[in-house]
Formats: C-alpha cells, sequence, structure tokens
C-alpha cells in the first residue's frame, strides 16, 4: 500500500494512526533516484499522470510520448531550471526515490513511500535526509534493511520534509524474515516506478460494443 505524506501527516495503510507523523520502520528496498514532470499545478492525490519523466535522471524514459517529452537530456531541459516550478521556487521536474518499507511490527507486509526531492538531498542542522542517511549507514557498514528507521517529519520545515534515523538493530529472527521479504518480485515491484494511464479501457473496442466505462483495474 501508498504512504502519504500530504499534509505532513502519514496516512494510508490502516495500522497509521491519525495525524501520525513519525514511522519506525525497516527500509527493504529503494529505487534509484527518478525525476516527473507535471503540466499545470501538480496534484498528489489525484490522477494526473507526469507529462515527462526518467528513471535515470539523464534522459527522458523511452515511454514518454513525443509530444510530451520536454527535452533530449534532462540537463539541457527548461523544466530543470531552478525557478521553473509554478510559483517560482523549485524546478519544475522534480527529483524522488521509491522506498520498499516494512513497519516494525509487521515486517512481513511491505509498503511503498515515495520520497520528494527535499528529503532526499535536504540539509538540516541536526536531521539526516535520505542521501545522509544512507551515507551514514554505508559508513557504518549497515545495510538499511538490516535496522529500524525511524522516519519523521522536519517540525522546522514550511513543507512536508522526511527525515531518518536509525533506531535499532533487527533481532536475528527479524533479520530471517527481512531476507525473504527482500527476495519477493512483489518487492521489487513497490519500487518499480511505471506510468500507466487508467482512462484507458485495457480491452478492444468491439463491433458492434463501444466500451464507454473507465476501468481502474
Amino acid at each position: 500500500m501508498r504512504i502519504s505524506i500530504r499534509g505532513g501527516y502519514f496516512s494510508g495503510p490502516p495500522e497509521l494512526d491519525a495525524y501520525c507523523t513519525q514511522m519506525s520502520a525497516v527500509i527493504v528496498h529503494a529505487s534509484g533516484v527518478h525525476r516527473s514532470y507535471f503540466a499545470g499545478e501538480y496534484q498528489p492525490e489525484g490522477n494526473q499522470l507526469p507529462a515527462c519523466w526518467s528513471t535515470d535522471t539523464e534522459r527522458p524514459a523511452l515511454q514518454v510520448p513525443v509530444a510530451t517529452r520536454q527535452s533530449g537530456r534532462c540537463i539541457d531541459c527548461t523544466q530543470n531550471i531552478r525557478g521553473s516550478a509554478i510559483g517560482g521556487t523549485g524546478r519544475a521536474c522534480r527529483f524522488f526515490q521509491l522506498l520498499a518499507i516494512a513497519f516494525e511490527h509487521d515486517l512481513n507486509t511491505v509498503h511503498r513511500l515515495q520520497v520528494p526531492s527535499a528529503s532526499i538531498f535536504g540539509k538540516s542542522n541536526s536531521n539526516m535526509s535520505l542521501e545522509a542517511y544512507s551515507r551514514f549507514l554505508a559508513k557504518h557498514g549497515t545495510p538499511s534493511a538490516t535496522v529500524v528507521t525511524k522516519i519523521y517529519f522536519d517540525t522546522t520545515s514550511n513543507m512536508p520534509r522526511l527525515c531518518f534515523a536509525p533506531s535499532r538493530a533487527l533481532r536475528t529472527e527479524e533479520l530471517d524474515v527481512v531476507r525473504e521479504v527482500v527476495t519477493r518480485p512483489s518487492t521489487l515491484n513497490t519500487i518499480t516506478f511505471e506510468v500507466v494511464d487508467h482512462t484507458q479501457s485495457p480491452f478492444p473496442v468491439s463491433k458492434g460494443f463501444e466500451i464507454k466505462e473507465t476501468y481502474h483495474g
């Protein structure tokens, strides 16, 4: 299940309390950094599809329609310029990263957490961004899947900014569970970035029969 950070609260899975601002979870897998550009104002809870996107942050994905492709290379794109976002702050084409996480009390169930740009690269006096946390774990030779991570909101930020900190090492029996979870194809699917247009029916239009309903899978 997808975890939302809208409004500065974690929501989505029923295990989360209302107005939840902190989670204890294991990061069992992580995608690379991606990019996406939305024409017009982005609606985080809507069904809006990106006009252009990249899975390697260097070039638009092959699946991006030519009509909406913003540039041949991300580095040359006007949507990559600071101030190109609506309102004049930040880039219109935004970085993000996908995490597959399992709550500390239920390591068998994996959820998707999309980490926005400011939470990946952002700087704070005492809180670690995802990039800083990854470097911290690497420095100590600790894979993220072997520790419980505290994921929480930076209360000094005027936007939803996530911070990461180690909480405790996993016990032997917990490590056994996580090792199995990491190998599941469904876990990899959790961090796989795909753009799917659910407004198009997957069924062909047959002669004398026209599908008018929207299929949402």
